[in-house]
């Protein structure tokens, strides 16, 4: 491989490069665009043979992938259009795997090409640190390189937590990772953790038709979300059949041939055919020697960082998942992008946005930007709230997805929007309009401009503006 030399602007030392990057996800990707562009030299190290990180490959882009081929085979089956013309259809988990691989490749291909173009040194291998400067590459061959830069961001992602007393080894048991080598088509599946990807997974398997029972470690669904929101997604998983059980902890495993059973602390016992365990992820840290740069992380594997993205060690940053919250995938590109900037600029301010929107690809979506009604009536803050249902819009009559509602918060006296949720289809596209006029500034963000704008007819963005009518007409 053909290095340059560069020069470390703060010392006599010479390096092979200016940056380098460990990690081709989302903020391995954003850091290293942002970086080459600034015409700094860049190496960037993925351990597998392809590049992407685990977002790519085992979690946003199949999970999301599954999730638009179930809820496509849901709409055709509930569609009046079609009931006495066809069959019901009935796919496989294998079968909607074969789409999701087809995505794959094609994200891939086109991120492959980002690094090419851009002339950013692509290096295959299991990166670790040899000192603060200088990382070992060990190749898939068994050969050995070591290269250095001035500077180094960790952006490695993270993994599914995996408790020692399960085994996962079994051909019933898996986790968030490994769910999509299962190869036969469950009947039944016990899902542990309802977070978003145990939710997800839920809608996932239930649109398949599958029997699901989902544990829940908490008393309610995703309390992030606004109680409504929360409650919403409760009822409707509920309503199609999934078997939800609040406040519950596995005690042990026993896995079988035939079947899976899971024992809950509670004394209760539940049988399905196989395991998916989703309760936590753990930041990918372990083998990088953090010890030889003078770095520790904390019980889930994840770094501290400074608002810079920079970790105790001067020379090191780190970006997305491995330093924990957001934990999105969208968030952590702009995390590598401003991590680069401030790389080149320590006076750099420029930070994430305040409201990050949360998507969550549930079957309906949930999407959230801003407060809660619970956060707002903890702070004292005057609030309305506006809702449209979607059952009354024409264009989801159109398209019958009828389930779903927007909900705009805002202030009762300035008419400034506080927060947006939204849940039902597309929920995750819709969301953004109402983010957009949340960020303008000197005064443009208030619940008028949705009466003062003329929207397409029909459309899903006209919920905005049924929405801000009931909110305004609620004043007195």
């Amino acid at each position: 491989m053909a290095k340059a030399n560069v020069k470390s602007s703060t010392s006599d030392k010479v390096f092979d490069y200016d940056v380098i990057i460990i990690g081709t996800g989302p903020g391995g990707e954003g850091a290293s665009m942002e970086l080459t562009k600034r015409e700094r030299k860049v190496a960037i190290i993925e351990r597998y043979k392809d590049v992407g990180g685990g977002c790519t490959h085992w979690g946003t882009i199949p999970s999301k992938s599954l999730r638009q081929s179930v809820s496509r085979l849901i709409d055709y089956n509930s569609n009046p259009l079609f009931r006495g013309h066809d069959k019901a259809k009935h796919l496989t988990f294998a079968d909607i795997l074969r789409h999701s691989s087809a995505v794959i490749r094609k994200q891939v291909q086109l991120r492959s090409g980002f690094y090419d173009r851009n002339r950013v040194e692509l290096i295959t291998g299991e990166a670790s640190f040899i000192d603060v400067n200088t990382i070992q590459i060990v190749k898939n061959d068994g050969s050995v390189e070591k290269i250095s830069a001035e500077k180094i961001v960790i952006a490695t992602g993270s993994h599914p937590y995996r408790p020692d007393d399960i085994n996962f080894d079994h051909s019933r048991i898996y986790d968030s990772d490994t769910i999509l080598s299962l190869k036969h088509n469950p009947r039944s599946i016990i899902i542990y953790g309802a977070g978003v990807i145990g939710s997800e997974y839920a809608s996932i398997f239930r649109g398949l038709g599958a029997k699901v029972d989902l544990i829940n470690t908490r008393d309610r669904l995703l309390s992030f979300l606004d109680d409504e929101v929360s409650d919403s997604l409760s009822y409707h998983l509920w309503n199609n059949g999934v078997v939800i059980k609040h406040g519950e902890q596995i005690e042990r495993v026993e896995a079988s041939n035939q079947a899976v059973t899971v024992h809950l602390e509670s004394g209760k016992k539940m049988r399905a055919d196989c395991l998916l365990f989703a309760n936590g992820r753990t930041g990918n840290t372990a083998d990088l020697n953090l010890s030889n740069a003078d770095l520790k992380v904390d019980g889930r594997g994840q770094l501290k960082v400074n608002n810079q993205y920079q970790t105790h060690v001067e020379n090191i940053y780190a970006v997305g998942d491995v330093i924990g919250y957001p934990s999105l995938a969208s968030a952590a590109y702009d995390q590598g992008r401003l991590a680069a900037s401030a790389m080149i600029n320590n006076k750099s301010n420029a930070k994430l946005i305040a409201d990050i929107p949360t998507g969550i690809y549930t079957i309906p979506e949930i999407s959230s930007v801003g407060k809660t009604e619970q956060e707002l009536t903890e702070a004292k803050i005057p609030y309305e709230v506006g809702r449209a249902q979607f059952k009354h819009l024409a264009r989801a009559q159109i398209s019958n997805s009828l389930v779903g509602s927007l909900k705009i918060l805002f202030h009762r006296e300035t008419k400034e929007i506080l927060g947006i949720h939204c849940f039902g289809e597309n929920a995750a596209e819709i969301i953004h309009i109402g983010q957009a006029i949340m960020q303008q500034k000197n005064g443009g963000n208030t619940i008028e401009y949705f009466i003062n704008t003329t929207f397409n007819y029909p459309t899903m963005a006209e919920a905005f503006r049924v929405a801000a009518l009931n909110g305004l007409n609620r004043l007195f």
